[in-house]
């Protein structure tokens, strides 16, 4: 069986210097070895074809057979890493948190602790006659998060 750390390190030596980064890598037992990358620009074709070529470069048909894939974190799938969180600072995110709590607001900040939400309230004063939509920040620790997805509307 192939070594998960082996595929790491192949990954991380071609990924360094780059602006891409690792955001899961798994291998079944049956070798199927599912990669996948991300940037803050996107990912193109291109460049998963590259890192495909190097990691088959680096590994022994010969000795297991593998089979091998390379991908771009999809756009609806939950973040994995915490450079998926910055990635996505100052768009809308839906975050589920471990006491079943669903949430959608701006991600306005994260750091390997928490992340903090920009979320709208509707409140009503007192002695107001009418309610009031407010900003709200809402801290919430990565302890406390099941998933967190990107937010896409169409206008």
């Amino acid at each position: 069986m192939i070594l998960k750390d082996t595929v790491i390190q192949l990954v991380e030596s071609f990924l360094a210097n780059t602006e891409y980064y690792l955001v899961d890598l798994k291998i079944s037992n049956d070798n199927r070895i599912l990669v996948e990358i991300d940037s803050f620009r996107g990912v193109s074709i291109d460049f998963c074809v590259e890192l495909n070529r190097h990691i088959e470069a680096n590994l022994d048909r010969e000795t297991e057979d593998y089979e091998l894939e390379v991908s771009s974190a999809g756009l609806t799938e939950p973040f994995k890493v915490l450079k998926q969180y910055e990635k996505n600072i100052g768009n809308e995110v839906e975050v589920f948190t471990k006491d079943n709590k669903k949430m959608t607001g701006i991600l306005i900040s994260c750091d390997e602790i928490k992340i903090v939400l920009q979320q709208e309230k509707t409140v009503k004063p007192e002695g107001a006659k009418r309610k009031m939509t407010i900003q709200e920040d809402t801290e919430i620790p990565f302890t406390n998060i099941k998933t967190t997805k990107y937010i896409i509307r169409f206008k």
